[in-house]
């Protein structure tokens, strides 16, 4: 048995070798454990690695395995993002302004665990999970494996290091404007921002006045409807996820559109601009009724709704740090700008998301699914915006990454697929985005995309 094909074979697949006793739970442990061992002290994924809990919770999963019980993700390593709570571990979320241990699992982590998942770690993450870019003063930067003078991208960046360079086998990460998106598509993975509210936030409810969710960074479509249905607080579609991930799409409209939603200015790299094009293109050969359109995006969506959200969740974030002279000077100066948004205020521009929200998605009324760029560049060197202000910082990055927000704003489902490898090596993606409450079709269509052209067979350079 290879050990690096075992790494890179994903969580469904080693569920399936688990159960039929292709291998044990502490031996699949182990390897992910020197792994990281050898690899990630040059890319930094994980803030901390919980080799001891791990090796115990593996071996208790593999007495279950030896009596016959067969659960979803049974002795199958699981990276947690840290800004979920782990009992017993420090959130940190990127600082060194948090001190005291969470007292309990955060409920994705319960569900993943009753699903039978091993917690191997908790991965890196920006402080406060601020910037599409893994770097804090606090745990230094994290490294993307395809390159590493590159950022992995984030605020997931740790999750998408592990799993794109076979340290995990499937990390959960959050999203409140791209951070599960931006860096599945630059490190090569199937990532999905799901609907709002189908996986727990608990215990830290309403995250980034109601922007961000939970969801998984994945090497394979099946592996991420396997997140989806081990923690989904909503029915699932029957059969599942998973079914769903094995089930043909039917004929689907689906619109491609390449426009930058305003006020957002952004140029659109040829290489991801090709990447809409080509998928077109399949799209039309998987038979498919393919046209180019593009969502009616209000002037002031980002501007006016999005981004007083964002600030005011980040002074909510501060607020309760019990360190708050530990943080970075920019992150205090971006809770700053929050705190100049009262209550009243932003009750006002929360009760305005219904109308901007129904507006946008207006285009589905006649298409099933919209098509856009994910990244419109490549990601950043390390350190690029290190003598940037947070709003500077803000401004400069948000240029890579100007898809991704306005589906936070609206909260439906939207997810990150890999599209080969730009001129430089480093992986290239599209950007799915469904109807509310629908990401059944995206497993199911993205199954289908994956089939036609496989991605998960790619190893990075460093892995």
């Amino acid at each position: 048995m290879d050990l690096g094909d075992v790494a890179f074979a994903g969580a469904a697949e080693q569920a399936r070798m688990l159960a039929a006793t292709a291998i044990t739970a502490p031996a699949l442990l182990e390897i992910y454990l020197d792994r990281i061992a050898r690899l990630d002290p040059q890319l930094r994924s994980y803030r901390v690695v919980l080799a001891d809990s791990a090796r115990q919770e593996a071996l208790a999963a593999q007495k279950r395995l030896d009596a016959g019980e067969r659960l979803p993700l049974l002795g199958v390593p699981v990276a947690i993002k840290d800004d979920n709570d782990v009992a017993g571990e420090i959130t940190a979320c990127g600082s060194s302004a948090v001190s005291t241990p969470a007292a309990q699992d955060a409920e994705v982590v319960r569900r993943l665990r009753e699903a039978g998942a091993v917690i191997i770690g908790k991965t890196a993450v920006p402080e406060l999970m601020i910037f599409p870019f893994t770097e804090s003063l606090t745990f230094g930067a994290t490294r993307n494996p395809w390159n590493t003078a590159l950022t992995p991208g984030g605020s997931s960046g740790g999750s998408g290091a592990a799993v794109a360079a076979g340290l995990a086998a499937l990390a959960l990460g959050s999203d409140g404007g791209g951070s599960i998106r931006i860096p599945s598509g630059w490190c090569g993975l199937f990532g999905i921002k799901p609907q709002r509210d189908r996986v727990s936030l608990a215990p830290h409810h309403d995250a980034w006045c109601g922007l961000s969710v939970n969801g998984p960074l994945a090497r394979t479509v099946e592996d991420a409807a396997l997140f989806l249905d081990a923690t989904t607080t909503m029915p699932a579609p029957e059969g599942g996820f998973v079914g769903a991930a094995a089930k043909q799409p039917g004929r689907l409209r689906i619109a491609l559109s390449t426009k930058v939603p305003p006020p957002l200015i952004a140029r659109v790299g040829k290489e991801q601009r090709a990447a809409v094009d080509a998928a077109g293109a399949l799209l039309r050969d998987l038979g498919h009724d393919v046209v180019v359109r593009d969502p009616d995006y209000p002037a002031a969506a980002v501007s006016g709704n999005f981004l007083p959200r964002f600030f005011r969740g980040i002074y909510d974030d501060v607020r309760v740090m019990p360190h708050q002279d530990r943080l970075e000077k920019r992150t205090r100066n971006m809770a700053r700008i929050g705190s100049l948004i009262p209550d009243g205020r932003m009750a006002k521009i929360r009760a305005a998301e219904s109308a901007v929200a129904q507006r946008i998605q207006s285009i589905f009324d006649d298409v099933d699914v919209v098509v856009t760029p994910g990244n419109a560049a490549g990601p950043s060197r390390i350190g690029a915006y290190q003598r940037l202000g947070g709003v500077a910082t803000l401004l400069a990055v948000s240029q890579r990454v100007p898809f991704f927000e306005i589906w936070n704003l609206t909260g439906q489902p939207a997810a990150s697929v890999p599209w080969g490898l730009d001129a430089n090596g480093v992986p290239l993606s599209i950007q799915l985005v469904g109807r509310p409450n629908d990401e059944a079709t995206l497993v199911s269509l993205g199954a289908q995309i994956e089939s036609a052209r496989p991605w998960a067979h790619r190893r990075p350079p460093v892995s």
